[in-house]
């Protein structure tokens, strides 16, 4: 199944700049505004996103971030945790100290409490001992039709965690290395995720931001082997987290890919008109969390694949 029908969001609490992450995520800006103010700002955005997928029926599971410790950046749970069909449930390494604070193990209890069946916690987090890092469905992107695993490589994204983690699911890796120019000098875009999305029919993605050939042309190929039609876009429309997306589904098997509102004025009608012939298009307007936080709508967003107890 590469569609879930239940995600899991966490309400921020204390949302703001995080300096830790911004050495390595380039789509950060500061704000001189309050911190009240920006969180504020940052929890109407994410009241307004909830609606959008409520009156669409996909189901939501929110989980309030905790005021203590500070957490600047729970609103992203997709980087410490994943779901799988199986009940398998994964904690990941992360790159940012302060960003560890966010793996919360009530949020995995609240999810078993639901009716939701992990057969398995698997922990990859002693990887951070070593300064080795995965950040969950940031630094991968599944197909899980084909049992694939798309990575970037990056400060962010190891090869060790990365190759661990693809054993334990079951998948084959296609590993590359995305770029994009900042202050004058090419270096690794932070998370796979903000170039390429995969869904069940469609693939978004930057290839431009590949400059080897040959993993270019690995990539286009496993996407293509696996039956998705490829929708590119520009490295402009990346910056604009228009490879920021993700697809979700409601229980009357409706499918909806989710970007952002930035994301989805950056694209052209004929981009729009060929996601709208598979997916019917969500559009949340969070720029106070895109400017500040980096990431975008799919970022927002946890899959929850676990089997329910019956």
């Amino acid at each position: 199944m590469q569609t879930a029908t239940t995600v899991l969001m966490v309400r921020p609490a204390n949302f703001g700049f995080n300096p830790e992450t911004a050495a390595t995520n380039f789509y950060q800006k500061s704000d001189p505004r309050s911190h009240a103010e920006i969180n504020k700002l940052a929890q109407q955005e994410f009241d307004g996103f909830l609606a959008m997928l409520n009156d669409q029926g996909v189901q939501v599971i929110v989980e309030e971030d905790t005021a203590d410790p500070l957490k600047t950046d729970a609103v992203f749970p997709n980087n410490w945790f994943s779901t799988h069909a199986d009940g398998k449930l994964v904690l990941y390494p992360m790159f940012s100290a302060n960003r560890r604070l966010e793996r919360r193990k009530d949020v995995v209890e609240n999810l078993m409490r639901r009716g939701f069946k992990v057969q398995e916690i698997i922990d990859l987090s002693f990887f951070e001992d070593d300064q080795q890092y995965l950040e969950g469905t940031g630094s991968v992107v599944m197909d899980h039709q084909s049992k694939t695993i798309f990575a970037s490589f990056s400060e962010r994204t190891h090869k060790v965690p990365l190759d661990y983690l693809s054993k334990l699911l079951g998948y084959k890796v296609v590993g590359f290395h995305a770029v994009q120019e900042s202050q004058g000098e090419l270096r690794s875009i932070y998370h796979t995720n903000v170039m390429l999305h995969v869904g069940s029919d469609l693939a978004v993605v930057c290839l431009d931001s590949i400059p080897r050939a040959s993993e270019k042309l690995a990539v286009q190929r496993s996407l293509s082997q696996a039956g998705k039609k490829i929708v590119p876009i520009t490295t402009k429309q990346k910056f604009h987290f228009a490879g920021n997306m993700l697809e979700v589904g409601n229980e009357g098997g409706e499918k909806f890919t989710v970007m952002s509102e930035t994301a989805l004025d950056s694209l052209t009608i004929g981009q729009i008109q060929l996601i709208e012939k598979y997916t019917t298009i969500i559009s949340p307007s969070i720029p106070t969390i895109e400017k500040l936080g980096g990431g975008s709508a799919r970022c927002m967003m946890a899959e929850i694949f676990l089997p329910v107890v019956t």
